[in-house]
Protein backbone atom coordinates (compact mmCIF):
# COMPACT_ATOMS: atom_id res chain seq x y z
CA UNK A 1 0.00 0.00 0.00
CA UNK A 2 0.97 3.08 -0.91
CA UNK A 3 1.98 5.35 2.32
CA UNK A 4 0.02 9.00 1.44
CA UNK A 5 2.72 12.13 0.96
CA UNK A 6 3.49 13.92 4.16
CA UNK A 7 6.71 14.46 5.92
CA UNK A 8 7.67 12.47 8.82
CA UNK A 9 9.63 15.53 10.20
CA UNK A 10 7.42 18.23 11.90
CA UNK A 11 6.62 21.00 9.53
CA UNK A 12 6.74 24.76 10.75
CA UNK A 13 3.89 26.64 11.20
CA UNK A 14 4.80 28.87 7.74
CA UNK A 15 4.84 25.48 6.02
CA UNK A 16 1.71 24.45 7.29
CA UNK A 17 -0.25 27.56 6.56
CA UNK A 18 1.14 28.32 2.90
CA UNK A 19 -0.56 24.31 1.77
CA UNK A 20 -3.45 24.72 4.20
CA UNK A 21 -4.76 27.08 2.09
CA UNK A 22 -4.95 24.44 -0.88
CA UNK A 23 -5.53 21.45 0.65
CA UNK A 24 -2.22 20.22 -0.68
CA UNK A 25 -0.65 18.01 1.56
CA UNK A 26 3.55 19.24 2.01
CA UNK A 27 6.42 17.33 0.78
CA UNK A 28 6.77 13.17 -0.27
CA UNK A 29 8.44 10.93 2.19
CA UNK A 30 12.15 9.89 0.91
CA UNK A 31 12.32 7.89 -1.44
CA UNK A 32 13.07 4.23 -0.56
CA UNK A 33 12.68 4.66 3.20
CA UNK A 34 10.90 1.59 3.37
CA UNK A 35 7.69 1.26 5.82
CA UNK A 36 7.72 4.23 8.11
CA UNK A 37 6.27 3.90 11.22
CA UNK A 38 6.83 7.13 12.64
CA UNK A 39 3.92 9.20 12.68
CA UNK A 40 3.27 11.69 9.57
CA UNK A 41 1.43 14.28 11.81
CA UNK A 42 0.25 14.67 15.50
CA UNK A 43 -3.86 13.85 15.11
CA UNK A 44 -5.97 12.57 12.08
CA UNK A 45 -9.48 13.69 12.39
CA UNK A 46 -12.49 11.96 10.41
CA UNK A 47 -14.37 14.14 9.37
CA UNK A 48 -14.84 17.97 8.67
CA UNK A 49 -18.45 19.04 10.35
CA UNK A 50 -18.55 21.47 12.92
CA UNK A 51 -17.18 19.02 15.37
CA UNK A 52 -14.04 17.91 13.71
CA UNK A 53 -13.43 21.62 12.57
CA UNK A 54 -13.75 22.76 15.80
CA UNK A 55 -11.14 19.82 17.08
CA UNK A 56 -8.81 21.08 14.67
CA UNK A 57 -8.77 24.55 15.46
CA UNK A 58 -8.58 24.00 19.28
CA UNK A 59 -5.33 21.32 18.62
CA UNK A 60 -4.09 24.28 16.48
CA UNK A 61 -3.61 26.60 19.08
CA UNK A 62 -1.04 24.64 20.99
CA UNK A 63 0.58 24.46 17.56
CA UNK A 64 -0.35 20.51 17.11
CA UNK A 65 0.19 19.20 13.79
CA UNK A 66 -3.39 18.31 12.61
CA UNK A 67 -4.72 16.44 9.60
CA UNK A 68 -8.37 15.81 8.89
CA UNK A 69 -9.74 13.69 5.98
CA UNK A 70 -13.42 14.18 5.04
CA UNK A 71 -14.83 11.72 2.60
CA UNK A 72 -17.10 14.12 0.90
CA UNK A 73 -15.33 15.98 -1.82
CA UNK A 74 -17.28 19.23 -1.78
CA UNK A 75 -18.77 20.91 1.81
CA UNK A 76 -22.65 20.90 2.56
CA UNK A 77 -25.00 22.77 0.10
CA UNK A 78 -28.43 22.33 1.04
CA UNK A 79 -29.10 25.11 3.04
CA UNK A 80 -30.61 24.12 6.68
CA UNK A 81 -30.77 26.15 9.57
CA UNK A 82 -29.30 25.22 12.82
CA UNK A 83 -29.16 26.91 15.80
CA UNK A 84 -26.41 28.03 18.11
CA UNK A 85 -27.21 27.98 21.78
CA UNK A 86 -25.68 29.86 23.78
CA UNK A 87 -22.80 27.90 25.56
CA UNK A 88 -21.66 27.09 21.88
CA UNK A 89 -22.25 31.10 21.51
CA UNK A 90 -19.80 31.50 24.94
CA UNK A 91 -17.27 29.32 23.16
CA UNK A 92 -17.18 30.95 20.15
CA UNK A 93 -16.60 34.30 22.34
CA UNK A 94 -14.01 32.74 24.13
CA UNK A 95 -12.08 31.67 20.81
CA UNK A 96 -12.66 35.47 19.47
CA UNK A 97 -14.58 33.81 16.58
CA UNK A 98 -18.32 35.16 17.64
CA UNK A 99 -17.82 38.68 16.11
CA UNK A 100 -16.92 36.26 12.99
CA UNK A 101 -19.90 34.55 13.08
CA UNK A 102 -22.71 36.87 14.33
CA UNK A 103 -22.92 38.82 10.91
CA UNK A 104 -24.39 35.20 9.33
CA UNK A 105 -27.17 34.63 11.91
CA UNK A 106 -30.03 35.75 13.17
CA UNK A 107 -30.93 36.40 17.10
CA UNK A 108 -34.16 34.54 18.53
CA UNK A 109 -34.97 34.69 21.90
CA UNK A 110 -33.38 32.00 24.05
CA UNK A 111 -37.30 30.40 24.73
CA UNK A 112 -39.62 27.94 23.29
CA UNK A 113 -37.22 25.37 22.31
CA UNK A 114 -38.44 22.46 25.04
CA UNK A 115 -40.80 20.07 23.04
CA UNK A 116 -41.76 23.40 20.90
CA UNK A 117 -44.01 24.16 24.08
CA UNK A 118 -44.35 28.09 23.38
CA UNK A 119 -42.99 30.28 25.95
CA UNK A 120 -41.07 33.37 26.35
CA UNK A 121 -36.92 33.70 27.33
CA UNK A 122 -36.95 32.93 31.01
CA UNK A 123 -35.84 35.89 33.08
CA UNK A 124 -32.05 36.19 34.23
CA UNK A 125 -30.51 33.77 32.01
CA UNK A 126 -26.60 33.80 33.47
CA UNK A 127 -25.20 34.29 30.15
CA UNK A 128 -24.21 38.05 27.97
CA UNK A 129 -25.09 35.75 25.53
CA UNK A 130 -28.53 34.42 26.20
CA UNK A 131 -30.12 34.01 22.70
CA UNK A 132 -30.39 31.81 20.12
CA UNK A 133 -28.19 31.93 16.83
CA UNK A 134 -30.02 30.56 13.47
CA UNK A 135 -27.34 29.91 10.71
CA UNK A 136 -27.29 28.28 7.90
CA UNK A 137 -25.50 25.20 7.94
CA UNK A 138 -23.03 25.55 5.18
CA UNK A 139 -22.45 28.84 6.86
CA UNK A 140 -21.01 27.64 10.05
CA UNK A 141 -19.57 24.67 8.87
CA UNK A 142 -17.62 26.89 6.33
CA UNK A 143 -16.57 29.61 9.09
CA UNK A 144 -15.50 26.78 11.65
CA UNK A 145 -12.86 25.27 8.74
CA UNK A 146 -12.07 28.45 7.71
CA UNK A 147 -10.85 28.98 10.84
CA UNK A 148 -9.25 25.84 11.42
CA UNK A 149 -7.03 26.07 8.04
CA UNK A 150 -6.03 29.65 9.14
CA UNK A 151 -4.39 28.30 12.35
CA UNK A 152 -2.39 25.74 10.21
CA UNK A 153 -5.24 22.64 9.86
CA UNK A 154 -4.84 20.43 7.15
CA UNK A 155 -7.75 19.70 4.97
CA UNK A 156 -8.19 16.77 2.69
CA UNK A 157 -11.66 16.24 0.75
CA UNK A 158 -12.48 13.14 -1.16
CA UNK A 159 -10.22 11.03 1.40
CA UNK A 160 -12.53 8.14 3.45
CA UNK A 161 -11.10 6.20 6.03
CA UNK A 162 -11.74 2.66 5.05
CA UNK A 163 -9.05 0.99 7.94
CA UNK A 164 -7.36 1.32 10.49
CA UNK A 165 -4.55 -0.26 13.25
CA UNK A 166 -3.05 1.01 16.55
CA UNK A 167 0.08 0.19 18.18
CA UNK A 168 2.06 1.62 21.20
CA UNK A 169 3.26 4.90 19.21
CA UNK A 170 0.29 5.65 16.72
CA UNK A 171 -2.34 4.44 14.95
CA UNK A 172 -2.23 3.60 10.72
CA UNK A 173 -4.95 4.87 8.93
CA UNK A 174 -6.23 3.43 5.48
CA UNK A 175 -7.76 5.19 3.21
CA UNK A 176 -10.24 3.65 0.21
CA UNK A 177 -7.66 4.20 -2.48
CA UNK A 178 -4.96 1.81 -0.32
CA UNK A 179 -3.22 4.94 0.98
CA UNK A 180 -1.82 4.78 4.64
CA UNK A 181 -1.31 7.74 7.03
CA UNK A 182 0.43 7.67 10.61
CA UNK A 183 -0.91 9.79 12.82
CA UNK A 184 -0.02 9.42 16.90
CA UNK A 185 -3.95 9.79 17.56
CA UNK A 186 -7.21 9.67 15.61
CA UNK A 187 -10.38 10.85 16.08
CA UNK A 188 -13.56 10.16 14.50
CA UNK A 189 -15.78 13.20 14.05
CA UNK A 190 -17.19 11.22 10.95
CA UNK A 191 -20.67 11.21 11.98
CA UNK A 192 -23.86 9.12 13.42
CA UNK A 193 -22.84 6.09 11.28
CA UNK A 194 -19.09 6.48 12.01
CA UNK A 195 -16.44 4.74 9.99
CA UNK A 196 -13.87 5.04 12.95
CA UNK A 197 -16.73 3.57 15.66
CA UNK A 198 -17.21 0.38 13.60
CA UNK A 199 -13.59 -0.44 13.33
CA UNK A 200 -12.85 0.37 16.81
CA UNK A 201 -16.21 -2.63 17.37
CA UNK A 202 -17.33 0.12 20.21
CA UNK A 203 -20.86 -1.18 20.68
CA UNK A 204 -23.54 1.73 19.82
CA UNK A 205 -26.92 0.75 21.84
CA UNK A 206 -29.82 2.37 22.36
CA UNK A 207 -33.39 2.45 20.17
CA UNK A 208 -33.90 2.50 16.75
CA UNK A 209 -35.89 4.97 14.80
CA UNK A 210 -39.72 4.29 15.56
CA UNK A 211 -40.70 7.65 13.61
CA UNK A 212 -39.43 9.26 10.68
CA UNK A 213 -39.78 13.53 9.62
CA UNK A 214 -39.86 15.04 6.23
CA UNK A 215 -38.29 18.25 6.43
CA UNK A 216 -37.21 21.16 3.64
CA UNK A 217 -37.25 24.44 2.21
CA UNK A 218 -38.82 24.97 -0.83
CA UNK A 219 -41.75 27.59 -2.80
CA UNK A 220 -45.28 27.21 -1.99
CA UNK A 221 -48.71 28.20 -4.22
CA UNK A 222 -50.90 29.28 -1.50
CA UNK A 223 -51.38 32.77 -0.03
CA UNK A 224 -49.45 33.09 3.23
CA UNK A 225 -53.08 34.33 5.21
CA UNK A 226 -54.70 31.05 4.64
CA UNK A 227 -51.09 28.27 5.12
CA UNK A 228 -50.88 30.28 8.56
CA UNK A 229 -54.69 29.48 9.40
CA UNK A 230 -54.59 26.05 7.94
CA UNK A 231 -50.98 25.09 9.95
CA UNK A 232 -52.32 26.84 13.19
CA UNK A 233 -55.65 24.12 12.95
CA UNK A 234 -53.58 21.32 12.63
CA UNK A 235 -50.53 22.08 15.57
CA UNK A 236 -53.23 22.25 18.02
CA UNK A 237 -52.67 18.46 17.80
CA UNK A 238 -49.33 18.17 16.03
CA UNK A 239 -46.28 19.49 16.97
CA UNK A 240 -44.43 17.43 14.31
CA UNK A 241 -45.45 19.77 12.01
CA UNK A 242 -44.92 23.31 10.23
CA UNK A 243 -44.95 25.77 7.52
CA UNK A 244 -42.88 28.36 8.20
CA UNK A 245 -41.68 31.02 6.15
CA UNK A 246 -37.99 31.24 5.56
CA UNK A 247 -37.65 34.53 3.51
CA UNK A 248 -37.96 35.20 0.07
CA UNK A 249 -40.96 33.10 -0.80
CA UNK A 250 -39.24 29.98 0.50
CA UNK A 251 -41.14 28.24 3.17
CA UNK A 252 -39.24 25.91 6.18
CA UNK A 253 -41.63 22.01 6.25
CA UNK A 254 -41.67 20.12 8.42
CA UNK A 255 -44.13 16.75 8.25
CA UNK A 256 -44.44 13.34 9.72
CA UNK A 257 -43.20 10.67 6.87
CA UNK A 258 -45.20 7.81 5.67
CA UNK A 259 -43.23 5.10 7.79
CA UNK A 260 -39.16 4.20 8.68
CA UNK A 261 -37.12 3.89 5.37
CA UNK A 262 -34.04 3.59 3.98
CA UNK A 263 -32.36 6.41 5.21
CA UNK A 264 -29.91 6.16 2.15
CA UNK A 265 -33.01 6.83 -0.28
CA UNK A 266 -33.45 10.82 -0.16
CA UNK A 267 -36.47 12.12 -0.20
CA UNK A 268 -38.69 13.33 -2.78
CA UNK A 269 -41.29 16.19 -3.59
CA UNK A 270 -43.27 13.82 -4.29
CA UNK A 271 -43.22 12.72 -1.16
CA UNK A 272 -43.56 15.98 1.02
CA UNK A 273 -46.68 16.60 -1.29
CA UNK A 274 -48.63 12.89 -0.29
CA UNK A 275 -47.66 13.27 3.27
CA UNK A 276 -48.84 16.92 3.39
CA UNK A 277 -52.02 15.63 1.58
CA UNK A 278 -52.80 13.01 4.45
CA UNK A 279 -52.31 15.63 7.05
CA UNK A 280 -53.05 19.04 5.89
CA UNK A 281 -56.03 18.03 3.17
CA UNK A 282 -53.21 20.14 0.74
CA UNK A 283 -50.36 20.16 -0.10
CA UNK A 284 -50.29 23.78 -0.21
CA UNK A 285 -49.01 23.76 -3.87
CA UNK A 286 -45.57 23.45 -2.79
CA UNK A 287 -42.56 22.97 -5.97
CA UNK A 288 -39.17 24.30 -6.54
CA UNK A 289 -37.23 22.59 -3.40
CA UNK A 290 -34.04 24.33 -2.21
CA UNK A 291 -33.05 21.12 0.02
CA UNK A 292 -35.16 17.96 1.41
CA UNK A 293 -34.23 15.28 3.78
CA UNK A 294 -35.35 12.80 5.83
CA UNK A 295 -34.33 11.98 9.96
CA UNK A 296 -35.69 9.89 12.28
CA UNK A 297 -35.65 9.78 16.25
CA UNK A 298 -33.17 6.79 16.56
CA UNK A 299 -31.35 7.30 19.84
CA UNK A 300 -27.97 5.97 20.15
CA UNK A 301 -24.79 6.30 22.41
CA UNK A 302 -21.36 5.06 22.35
CA UNK A 303 -20.27 2.80 24.92
CA UNK A 304 -16.34 4.00 25.42
CA UNK A 305 -15.34 7.45 23.46
CA UNK A 306 -11.92 6.29 23.37
CA UNK A 307 -10.08 2.40 22.74
CA UNK A 308 -5.95 3.19 23.24
CA UNK A 309 -5.19 6.01 20.58
CA UNK A 310 -8.47 6.85 18.93
CA UNK A 311 -11.22 8.92 20.27
CA UNK A 312 -14.52 9.84 19.20
CA UNK A 313 -16.34 12.58 19.31
CA UNK A 314 -19.70 14.52 18.04
CA UNK A 315 -22.46 12.42 15.91
CA UNK A 316 -20.04 9.50 15.97
CA UNK A 317 -20.09 9.24 19.76
CA UNK A 318 -23.87 10.00 19.88
CA UNK A 319 -27.32 10.21 17.99
CA UNK A 320 -30.83 11.73 18.85
CA UNK A 321 -33.51 13.14 17.60
CA UNK A 322 -33.26 16.60 16.22
CA UNK A 323 -35.40 18.51 18.54
CA UNK A 324 -34.05 21.31 20.68
CA UNK A 325 -31.43 21.80 17.88
CA UNK A 326 -28.79 20.32 20.70
CA UNK A 327 -26.97 17.94 18.36
CA UNK A 328 -24.32 20.59 16.79
CA UNK A 329 -24.02 22.14 19.88
CA UNK A 330 -23.26 19.23 21.60
CA UNK A 331 -20.44 18.29 19.00
CA UNK A 332 -18.78 21.44 19.03
CA UNK A 333 -18.64 21.32 23.20
CA UNK A 334 -17.32 17.84 23.03
CA UNK A 335 -14.30 19.46 20.89
CA UNK A 336 -14.23 22.36 23.36
CA UNK A 337 -13.64 19.72 25.81
CA UNK A 338 -11.05 17.17 24.13
CA UNK A 339 -8.92 19.83 22.21
CA UNK A 340 -6.77 21.13 25.04
CA UNK A 341 -6.82 17.75 26.85
CA UNK A 342 -5.96 15.78 23.50
CA UNK A 343 -3.00 18.72 22.86
CA UNK A 344 -1.96 18.51 26.38
CA UNK A 345 -1.16 14.68 25.89
CA UNK A 346 0.62 15.68 22.92
CA UNK A 347 2.63 18.58 23.83
CA UNK A 348 3.93 16.16 27.09
CA UNK A 349 2.92 17.60 30.24
CA UNK A 350 -1.21 16.32 30.64
CA UNK A 351 -1.23 14.95 33.83
CA UNK A 352 -1.44 10.88 34.07
CA UNK A 353 -5.51 10.54 34.02
CA UNK A 354 -6.26 14.10 32.14
CA UNK A 355 -7.27 12.03 28.58
CA UNK A 356 -9.73 10.13 30.43
CA UNK A 357 -11.88 12.94 31.75
CA UNK A 358 -13.05 13.39 28.31
CA UNK A 359 -15.33 10.15 28.61
CA UNK A 360 -15.81 10.82 32.35
CA UNK A 361 -17.48 14.17 31.32
CA UNK A 362 -18.95 14.19 27.80
CA UNK A 363 -20.48 10.99 28.14
CA UNK A 364 -22.82 11.87 30.93
CA UNK A 365 -23.85 15.33 29.40
CA UNK A 366 -24.79 13.13 26.30
CA UNK A 367 -26.49 11.40 28.63
CA UNK A 368 -28.79 14.04 29.70
CA UNK A 369 -29.29 15.21 26.01
CA UNK A 370 -30.57 11.61 24.55
CA UNK A 371 -32.76 11.53 27.80
CA UNK A 372 -33.92 15.13 27.29
CA UNK A 373 -34.70 14.31 23.39
CA UNK A 374 -36.83 11.03 24.54
CA UNK A 375 -39.01 13.32 26.68
CA UNK A 376 -39.28 16.05 24.25
CA UNK A 377 -40.51 13.08 21.81
CA UNK A 378 -42.88 12.08 24.08
CA UNK A 379 -44.32 15.18 24.34
CA UNK A 380 -44.69 15.52 20.54
CA UNK A 381 -47.11 11.98 20.72
CA UNK A 382 -50.47 12.65 19.41
CA UNK A 383 -51.60 9.74 22.00
CA UNK A 384 -54.07 11.30 24.56
CA UNK A 385 -51.86 10.73 27.57
CA UNK A 386 -48.55 12.17 25.90
CA UNK A 387 -51.11 15.18 25.05
CA UNK A 388 -52.50 15.40 28.82
CA UNK A 389 -48.57 15.29 30.21
CA UNK A 390 -48.14 18.23 27.70
CA UNK A 391 -50.64 20.27 28.79
CA UNK A 392 -49.22 20.00 32.70
CA UNK A 393 -45.91 20.73 31.43
CA UNK A 394 -47.43 23.52 29.88
CA UNK A 395 -48.73 25.24 32.63
CA UNK A 396 -46.26 24.24 34.87
CA UNK A 397 -43.73 26.21 32.30
CA UNK A 398 -45.35 29.55 33.25
CA UNK A 399 -43.19 29.18 36.95
CA UNK A 400 -40.24 30.86 35.85
CA UNK A 401 -37.89 28.77 37.60
CA UNK A 402 -38.77 25.45 35.74
CA UNK A 403 -39.12 27.02 32.47
CA UNK A 404 -35.51 28.26 33.02
CA UNK A 405 -34.31 25.10 34.40
CA UNK A 406 -36.00 23.68 31.21
CA UNK A 407 -33.90 26.02 28.83
CA UNK A 408 -30.48 26.07 30.82
CA UNK A 409 -30.95 22.30 30.28
CA UNK A 410 -31.11 22.44 26.28
CA UNK A 411 -28.70 25.10 26.08
CA UNK A 412 -25.79 23.41 28.01
CA UNK A 413 -25.53 26.36 30.52
CA UNK A 414 -26.48 23.69 33.44
CA UNK A 415 -23.53 21.39 32.86
CA UNK A 416 -21.25 20.53 36.13
CA UNK A 417 -18.11 18.39 35.79
CA UNK A 418 -17.64 16.16 38.96
CA UNK A 419 -14.17 17.58 39.94
CA UNK A 420 -15.28 16.55 43.83
CA UNK A 421 -16.55 18.55 46.74
CA UNK A 422 -16.06 22.21 46.66
CA UNK A 423 -18.51 25.46 46.26
CA UNK A 424 -21.18 25.21 43.58
CA UNK A 425 -19.22 26.78 41.10
CA UNK A 426 -16.87 24.36 40.78
CA UNK A 427 -17.24 22.49 37.81
CA UNK A 428 -19.48 24.84 36.17
CA UNK A 429 -18.49 27.15 33.88
CA UNK A 430 -17.87 30.96 34.55
CA UNK A 431 -19.67 33.79 32.51
CA UNK A 432 -18.56 36.52 30.51
CA UNK A 433 -17.67 38.87 33.38
CA UNK A 434 -15.97 42.30 33.17
CA UNK A 435 -12.37 42.60 34.30
CA UNK A 436 -10.00 45.27 34.37
CA UNK A 437 -9.24 44.29 30.44
CA UNK A 438 -12.61 44.61 29.32
CA UNK A 439 -14.16 40.34 28.85
CA UNK A 440 -13.55 37.26 30.55
CA UNK A 441 -13.73 35.77 27.68
CA UNK A 442 -11.31 37.63 25.58
CA UNK A 443 -8.39 36.36 27.70
CA UNK A 444 -9.23 33.18 26.48
CA UNK A 445 -8.71 33.24 22.50
CA UNK A 446 -5.59 30.96 22.73
CA UNK A 447 -6.75 28.11 24.61
CA UNK A 448 -4.97 28.50 27.43
CA UNK A 449 -5.42 28.20 31.01
CA UNK A 450 -6.44 31.61 33.31
CA UNK A 451 -5.67 32.33 37.11
CA UNK A 452 -8.27 35.57 37.57
CA UNK A 453 -6.55 36.37 41.00
CA UNK A 454 -8.70 39.35 42.98
CA UNK A 455 -5.81 39.40 45.99
CA UNK A 456 -3.32 40.03 43.57
CA UNK A 457 -0.26 37.75 45.58
CA UNK A 458 -0.97 34.40 43.81
CA UNK A 459 1.33 33.33 41.49
CA UNK A 460 0.86 30.44 38.20
CA UNK A 461 4.76 30.04 38.91
CA UNK A 462 5.98 26.79 36.25
CA UNK A 463 3.04 26.72 35.01
CA UNK A 464 2.99 29.80 33.03
CA UNK A 465 3.76 28.25 29.40
CA UNK A 466 0.13 26.88 29.77
CA UNK A 467 -1.73 29.45 32.09
CA UNK A 468 -2.13 33.38 32.51
CA UNK A 469 -2.19 34.96 34.99
CA UNK A 470 -4.46 38.07 35.60
CA UNK A 471 -4.57 40.25 38.77
CA UNK A 472 -7.44 42.74 39.09
CA UNK A 473 -8.88 43.21 42.37
CA UNK A 474 -12.05 44.72 40.23
CA UNK A 475 -12.98 41.64 38.38
CA UNK A 476 -16.47 40.67 39.19
CA UNK A 477 -16.11 37.58 40.87
CA UNK A 478 -17.55 36.03 43.99
CA UNK A 479 -14.96 34.93 45.15
CA UNK A 480 -10.72 35.70 45.98
CA UNK A 481 -9.67 34.04 42.89
CA UNK A 482 -10.75 31.24 40.36
CA UNK A 483 -8.69 28.95 38.15
CA UNK A 484 -9.98 28.35 34.38
CA UNK A 485 -9.36 25.49 32.68
CA UNK A 486 -8.91 26.59 28.58
CA UNK A 487 -12.56 25.37 28.02
CA UNK A 488 -13.89 27.80 30.79
CA UNK A 489 -14.88 25.77 33.46
CA UNK A 490 -13.82 26.10 37.46
CA UNK A 491 -11.32 24.51 38.21
CA UNK A 492 -10.76 25.93 41.81
CA UNK A 493 -11.90 28.60 44.02
CA UNK A 494 -9.96 30.22 46.61
CA UNK A 495 -6.69 32.26 48.10
CA UNK A 496 -4.62 29.88 49.03
CA UNK A 497 -1.32 29.34 46.74
CA UNK A 498 -0.30 25.85 47.96
CA UNK A 499 -4.03 24.93 47.58
CA UNK A 500 -3.37 26.60 43.58
CA UNK A 501 -0.38 24.83 43.51
CA UNK A 502 -2.08 21.41 43.98
CA UNK A 503 -4.68 21.90 41.50
CA UNK A 504 -2.45 23.59 39.23
CA UNK A 505 -0.75 19.72 38.82
CA UNK A 506 -4.10 18.24 38.68
CA UNK A 507 -5.07 19.93 35.64
CA UNK A 508 -1.85 21.01 34.24
CA UNK A 509 0.84 18.62 35.11
CA UNK A 510 4.32 18.97 36.45
CA UNK A 511 5.29 22.77 36.23
CA UNK A 512 8.24 23.57 34.10
CA UNK A 513 11.83 24.05 35.81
Amino acid sequence: MRPLPFTAESSSNDAVERNSATGHLPGPQSPGSGPDRAPHVDVIIAGCGPTGAMLAAELRLHDVRVLVLEKENEPTSFVRIVGLHIRSLELMAMRGLLDRILPHGRRRPAGGFFAAIPKPPPTSLDSAYAYLLGIPQPVIEHLLAEHAIELGAQVRRGCAVTGLQQDDEGVTVELADGRQLRSRYLVGCDGGRSTVRKLLGVGFPGEPAQNETLMGEMSVGMPPEEIATRVTEIRQNRQRFWLRPAGEGIYSVLVPAAGVSDRAKPATLDDFKQQLRTIAGTDFGVHSPRWMSRFGDATRLAERYRVGRVLLAGDAAHIHPPIGGQGLNLGVQDAFNLGWKLAAQIRGWAPETLLDTYQAERRPVAEEVLDNTRAQTELLSTAPGAQAVRRLLTTLMDFDEVNRYLIEKITAVDIRYDFGAGPDLIGRRLRDIDVRQGHLYGLLHRGRGLLLDRTERLSVGGWSDRVDHLADPTAALDGPCVLLRPDGHVAWIGDDQQDLNDHLSRWFGTPAD
